[in-house]
């Protein structure tokens, strides 16, 4: 695209918002919202609140589930240990993850259901 042609689109792009704006500043919802926050915030700085504060105060369980989320991601269940041994040339890998070098050469040169085959149980 020239440099024109995208001066132009984005002239016109611009145009657009510009008129979205202008629509939504004369919306009463939006007049309604923007008072409310500036009469809010006035408030919270009358008394020395924050916003934290005010969603603790009205909504205390909300920090009670953060914390609650925290510690059961961490939870999991630890991998198991797989140990393979070639029956060829009696190689052994010990690995907890499918993401090792030799066990990945072993799939690629004798196929991956030989090599599960190999999994000492």
């Amino acid at each position: 695209m020239s440099k024109l042609a995208e001066f132009r689109q984005l002239e016109k792009h611009l145009a657009e918002q510009l008129l979205a704006l202008e629509a939504l500043k004369g919306d009463d919802g939006l007049k309604k919202e923007i008072e409310f926050e500036t009469k809010l915030r006035k408030l919270l700085d009358h008394y020395g609140f924050s916003l934290k504060h005010i969603i603790n105060l009205l909504d205390p369980q909300t920090s009670v589930r953060r914390q609650a989320v925290a510690p059961a991601a961490s939870t999991r269940k630890p991998r198991e240990l797989k140990v393979y041994k070639n029956p060829n040339t009696g190689e052994v890998i010990e690995t907890k993850g499918g993401n090792n070098k030799a066990l990945k050469e072993w799939k690629a040169k004798h196929g991956a259901d030989v090599v599960e085959g190999w999994l000492k149980k």
